[in-house]
């Protein structure tokens, strides 16, 4: 997939956007710029802030500090032209249970104001799209998760935005339904439309154009799948089998050239400076007399990458206190 640069000017633009919450930062001073067509994916743990960002470029909250625009539109002083502008999806679906798919369609359609002699082909269009050809009278309480998904995607884009919104669109949804609501994704994109898309699942990144990664609030990287495994690592990443883990760690994170290791499932993931350096590895644990496998040199995960900065992050935290 081909990775966009940041554009000047953006169809989404943030600089310095804050947003606190009497002393609680929950957004802190985050500088962005998407640009039309472009996927990005919004990557960070629960309480990283993702949500409140995306809710700020909805206009839905004013900033605290610094500024926004979305399709053109200030979100501090044209809140509305902004949302008429967007379509936004939250990891609730936000449908309604008891009416059918075609229910839910027209009823959103009169939200987003769709004109009347364009309403059947629109509602055409997003069944069509999201899949639902011979469901249009089923009652949404009624579909499996993956539908429903679908469906609020199909809502959201009625009235044809520039921009799209989505907050978690595949929490709880099977790993199936998760990939052809990507695919959904990117048909949009395909026709000029501007995406930002927040999850915590790692491996939905490596559909986005850019990955903008967030922790506790602050934008920590931003590149694409690509870039980040080779710029932010540093050093070359091995998996070793050993046990007990919780010790092996604590020993590698003390052996010269190593830069650090975590537990990733029942395996180590050990980042060295030099690859050369593998070897005293298994050195160092049996030292500590623990048992342990053979180095192996494996393909950064962006996962990795993620705990890698996370844990430059709160060195420095440390350093500076």
């Amino acid at each position: 997939m081909h990775a966009h640069a940041a554009a000047p000017d953006g169809v989404v633009v943030a600089r310095g956007l804050t947003k606190r919450f009497g002393a609680f930062t929950a957004v802190d001073a985050l500088d962005l710029s998407i640009a039309r067509g472009e996927v990005v994916g919004f990557i960070g743990p629960n309480g990283a802030g993702k949500s409140t960002t995306i809710r700020l470029l909805c206009g839905l909250f004013a900033p605290s500090a610094g500024s926004a625009t979305v399709a053109g539109f200030d979100v501090r002083t044209e809140p509305e032209s902004v949302r008429a502008h967007i379509g936004y999806m939250s990891q609730k679906f936000s449908l309604y249970g008891d009416l059918t798919c075609r229910e839910n369609l027209r009823f959103f359609s009169g939200i987003y104001r769709v004109p009347r002699d364009a309403l059947d082909e629109r509602i055409r269009f997003a069944i069509e799209m999201a899949g639902l050809e011979g469901r249009e009278d089923t009652l949404v309480r009624t579909l499996a998760g993956g539908w429903r998904q679908r469906l609020a995607l199909g809502c959201a884009i009625l009235h044809r935005p520039p921009v799209l919104f989505l907050d978690e669109p595949t929490s709880g949804v099977e790993p199936q339904a998760r990939r052809r609501f990507w695919d959904l994704i990117h048909r949009l994109a395909a026709d000029g439309v501007t995406v930002l898309v927040s999850t915590h699942y790692m491996d939905e990144a490596e559909y986005c154009n850019r990955i903008a990664l967030i922790d506790a609030g602050r934008l920590i990287a931003i590149g694409s799948p690509g870039e980040l495994r080779e710029r932010e690592l540093g050093g070359a990443l091995f998996e070793l089998a050993c046990a007990p883990l919780g010790e092996a760690v604590a020993v590698l994170r003390g052996t010269r050239g190593v830069l650090d290791a975590s537990i990733f499932g029942d395996r180590l993931h050990v980042l060295v400076a030099d690859g050369a350096q593998a070897g005293a590895l298994r050195d160092a644990l049996a030292a500590a007399r623990i048992e342990a496998g053979e180095p192996q040199p494996i393909r950064p995960s962006l996962e990795d990458v993620f705990v890698q900065l996370v844990a430059r992050v709160e060195r420095r935290k440390r350093s500076a206190a």
